[in-house]
């Protein structure tokens, strides 16, 4: 299992490169206002969500239930970090529908807009390990 384990940080530490990242692109892209940067954005963007985030989330969440089953692990914190990893795929679905909006060039939001929403993986990141580590219930 410690295998497992190991690929479940894995697959979660790549997930969450994205999760940090992406928004960030978004905030350039969102800065931006000639078409070659555009369109490199759009290229980053699509790239970093299907080639790494999307893979990592899914590996993440399949070693995570491996471990989940095959330990037995159970308790308070555990139904914690599922509401946050389950908050995590919403968030991560979202910045699909982003990064759609940016495709089309209909995006709505500000630069400032993806700076503040850049910050929720941060917190979910440090809440997760708080509770894996911890175990305070």
């Amino acid at each position: 299992m410690l295998w497992i384990k190991a690929w479940h940080i894995i697959f979660m530490v790549t997930w969450f490169a994205g999760l940090f990242y992406l928004p960030r692109l978004f905030v350039y892209h969102a800065m931006s206002s000639d078409d070659s940067s555009i369109e490199r954005f759009k290229v980053m963007e699509r790239k970093l969500y299907y080639g790494i985030m999307t893979p990592g989330a899914v590996l993440t969440i399949s070693f995570g239930l491996w471990l989940w089953l095959g330990y037995g692990i159970s308790g308070g914190w555990l139904r914690v970090k599922l509401f946050i990893v389950a908050c995590l795929v919403l968030y991560h679905i979202y910045c699909g529908k982003l990064l759609i909006d940016f495709k089309h060039d209909r995006n709505q939001h500000s630069h400032i807009y993806y700076r503040w929403f850049n910050e929720a993986p941060v917190l979910a990141l440090i809440a997760i390990i708080i509770l894996v580590v911890v175990k305070p219930f």
